[in-house]
């Protein structure tokens, strides 16, 4: 490992490279001619490259495919060029990419201010992975999230955003990539891909397959990754159908990780490798998806497309949870963590199917498209969660010496000695097995109009869902099944300037139902949805043939309806009530940037501050407190975020040199504990001789020790990941 001061001097030698090569390029463009036709050349290579290196286009995830200065909406695309660049593994590598967006847990994000763990893949419902599994990239082509409520688009949803996967489907087009990774932390993997046409005409298939194993920074922990993909289409003259297979598969011993004690100015009081888990624990992943798409053919006025979708995936779970830290010698920090054993298997089956008709009509005086949409979802998620308890005595019997082997021993927070306790012996207790299911069913309308320079779009919603659970809630304290409907709907206007800029303005709403586990009467229930709607407005632009393209937003949330603890019941009661109003007001900006002919810029900047604007007075004439908020401030939801990634292209030795930072300012934990800023930096060599390409990447340049997130304060901050080196290796055929 490089010290501080070798990765100090490494990175200004990489700066003072990289500020000469931009020098000389300035100065001969500077000194270039403006008539002459090299710097025609040099205008074509430049308008393209941002569009075709790091930006999309035309995306459906909208619904109706449109550019981005037609739509009313934010989507922010990653596409696989970003995600190659940044050496990007899983979804919480591409967070700096998106304003509003940070790391919350797991794969939850911040979004616009609110905790948000939804995930579509192809536009449906329905997520291959489960809870606590992050989202891998290789069979990945594009990565959107649309911001803002979605609620007339994708159903039930956080008022935050909505993440797309697009995943890599196969075409007639001869591709093939093969992969090798090597890296610190014992890190090495490969990956192999091919598509293109089969022998029988009209026939297409693709192949992938991916696998990485590697040690993280925490004692005991690892992650070994396999992904097998497959795909087939058909040219059936009047449509396309798609078929594809996936299966996922994820060991990770030493996990469910959770946090690193800390202080209470958000500082880790021991090494940020600590592990609460034993080197036996583990969380893996089984998982297979199958998908037929079938789509219309040809330039018609009317196209459409069906999707269906089944998932089945297993996660298995052993862990130690972090419970109680204990201060044994008076010195005000923890020297002990109490912990608890939990044995948890989930199974989890879904079928999702998506159908879409689209009409374009030209009336002359205005241009219009319709779309009738339809979606269906059906969930049913086994769960068997069992847990050892902590003895009240354990802690004085451990610390005489009298500990039984039945013990969940206490694991030392500064000196943490593994293997003392082995969960064999435990006493694991599990409750009645537990099934839910989940019915999603929306019909959904969405009309544009186009006139002159004005573009209007409206759609309505109509949602009906129903969740039944079996379990060990009786009928006190729970109700087998809880229906209700909902209806959404969305608005709005873009002005076009020109061909370069455009004014719009949009409002939406969404809703998400409540748990079915709160609907019982004896808790207050039943309970209407949480909802979210929003008013924003901004400015998009693409100037200078496409060179700079940019996005400026405002905008309100306000949500609505949220559950908390009836704050007049006496202790004994479990009730709920719903109340109180939280707003989520922000501003975003984003560029990508052309700033010379080799040189791509990236950036994305968001403020936001959400507040508690409307709360519930108790009987006493005082007002309650939110769950996981500080003084109106909530957990993780930090007020600045900043990301920028900026690529240099050395044509003469077919190299590019990249660097990215990613910063965050001062958050709260879910127990309001501070969180402190971070700004961390990455760095990308890409050697592109062709066809084979190396990539050397460092990731946390300066190796900073930070919280990438706050958690509850038994389970510490989340640490963020310390410095990686690795390389790799690919190869193309075309």
């Amino acid at each position: 490992m490089l010290t501080a001061k070798q990765s100090f001097v490494l990175v200004n030698c990489f700066c003072l490279f990289f500020s000469l090569q931009v020098t000389g390029t300035f100065a001969q463009n500077s000194l270039s001619g403006t008539s002459d036709s090299p710097l025609v050349e040099e205008t074509v290579l430049i308008t393209g490259r941002a569009q075709s290196l790091y930006r999309t286009g035309e995306t459906t995830t909208g619904k109706l495919p449109t550019e981005p200065l037609d739509s009313s909406q934010l989507i922010t695309s990653i596409n696989e060029a970003l995600i190659r660049d940044q050496g990007a593994r899983d979804a919480q590598d591409l967070y700096r990419n998106i304003s509003g967006v940070s790391f919350f847990s797991y794969a939850g994000v911040t979004a616009r201010g609110f905790r948000q763990e939804g995930i579509f893949f192809d536009g449906l419902r329905g997520d291959p992975y489960v809870g606590f599994n992050v989202p891998q990239l290789f069979n990945i082509e594009r990565v959107d999230f649309l911001k803002g409520p979605a609620g007339m688009l994708y159903g039930p949803g956080a008022p935050g955003g909505v993440f797309n996967y697009v995943t890599k489907k196969p075409s007639r087009d001869f591709y093939a990539r093969s992969k090798a990774i090597l890296g610190d932390n014992s890190r090495v993997g490969g990956s192999a891909e091919i598509n293109g046409a089969l022998p029988v005409d009209g026939l297409a298939g693709r192949v992938g397959i991916f696998y990485e194993d590697q040690e993280t920074t925490r004692f005991n922990s690892e992650r070994e990754t396999g992904i097998y993909d497959l795909g087939f289409s058909a040219d059936l003259n009047f449509a396309t159908l798609i078929l594809q297979a996936t299966r996922y598969e994820q060991d990770q011993p030493g996990n469910r990780l959770r946090g690193v004690p800390h202080d209470e100015n958000g500082k880790f009081i021991t090494d940020i490798r600590w592990n609460h888990n034993e080197p036996g624990d583990f969380l893996n992943l089984e998982s297979d998806n199958v998908q037929a798409i079938l789509k219309s053919n040809g330039d018609t006025s009317v196209s459409w497309d069906i999707t269906l979708r089944k998932t089945e995936s297993e996660q298995e779970q052993k862990y130690h949870e972090p419970r109680t830290p204990v201060d044994i010698n008076g010195d005000d920090t923890p020297d002990l963590m109490f912990r608890e054993f939990r044995d948890q298997l989930r199974e989890e089956e879904n079928l999702t199917l998506g159908a879409n008709l689209t009409w374009d009509a030209d009336f002359d005086i205005w241009q219009n498209r319709l779309m009738v949409g339809y979606e269906f979802f059906d969930g049913e998620e086994y769960a068997l969660l069992g847990a050892a308890r902590v003895n009240s005595d354990m802690v004085q019997r451990y610390l005489t010496g009298m500990a039984l082997a039945s013990d969940i021993g206490p694991l030392s927070i500064l000196n943490p000695e593994y293997g003392q306790s082995d969960y064999r012996n435990y006493d694991v207790i599990f409750r009645a097995p537990r099934l839910t299911e989940q019915t999603r069913s929306g019909f959904y309308l969405l009309n544009e109009v186009t006139i002159g320079k004005f573009i209007a779009v409206a759609g309505l919603r109509f949602d009906e869902f129903e969740d039944e659970f079996d379990g060990d809630l009786t009928d006190e304290e729970g109700p087998d099944s809880f229906d209700d409907d909902k209806l959404t709907g969305r608005f709005g206007l873009i002005y076009k300037i020109n061909d370069e800029a455009s004014l719009f303005a949009q409002w939406a709403d969404s809703y998400e139902p409540q748990a079915i586990d709160s609907q019982a009467p004896a808790r207050g229930g039943p309970f209407d949805p949480q909802t979210g709607t929003i008013y924003e407005t901004g400015l998009k632009t693409e100037l200078f043939g496409g060179r700079i393209q940019t996005s400026a937003s405002i905008y309100e949330i306000t949500r609505e309806n949220i559950l908390q603890a009836d704050p007049n019941q006496s202790d004994d009661e479990d009730r709920l009530i719903a109340f109180g109003e939280v707003s989520s007001n922000g501003l975003e900006l984003d560029l990508v940037a052309d700033l010379t002919p080799n040189w791509v810029f990236t950036a994305a900047w968001a403020y936001n501050k959400t507040l508690i604007t409307q709360l519930f007075e108790k009987e006493d004439g005082s007002t309650s407190e939110f769950r996981n908020s500080n003084k109106g401030q909530f957990a993780n939801a930090p007020k600045h975020q900043f990301g920028f990634w900026t690529r240099y292209q050395v044509q003469s030795i077919n190299t590019a040199f990249a660097m990215g930072g990613d910063f965050v300012s001062d958050r709260i934990s879910l127990s309001g504990k501070k969180v402190p800023e971070y700004f961390v930096f990455d760095a990308s060599i890409i050697w592109e001789p062709g066809p084979v390409d190396v990539l050397l990447r460092i990731n946390n340049l300066f190796d900073r020790e930070y919280a990438a997130s706050g958690f509850l304060e038994r389970t510490g901050h989340f640490p963020g990941e310390q410095r990686a080196v690795f390389v790799e290796v690919s190869k193309e055929w075309h």
